[in-house]
């Protein structure tokens, strides 16, 4: 994949990463990120992972590095919920 020389910092992205082939069936295994961008030098990607929508995991500063992104794309904001009275 072609990288953006550029990601504004702030914009929230989804990152596709590998994580090599699964001896048990052979196949290419992903994980992906959502989150803002701390920073990006074309190199390394810093990003504040969002916290999971159902609290089970909170936010979390991640380190990925360009030769694991396999995807990379904005994404718009998680819409505002109202808190249940």
């Amino acid at each position: 994949m072609t990288l953006p020389r550029q990601i504004p910092a702030g914009a929230r992205v989804v990152v596709r990463i590998t994580e090599g082939v699964d001896p048990a069936d052979g196949r290419m295994k992903f994980r992906d990120f959502v989150g803002h961008v701390t920073s990006w030098d074309g190199y390394t990607l810093e990003l504040v992972r969002d916290p999971a929508a159902n609290g089970s995991r909170p936010a979390q500063n991640v380190t990925i590095h360009q030769e694991q992104i396999a995807t990379l794309k904005p994404v718009p904001e998680r819409p505002k919920t109202q808190p249940r009275p």
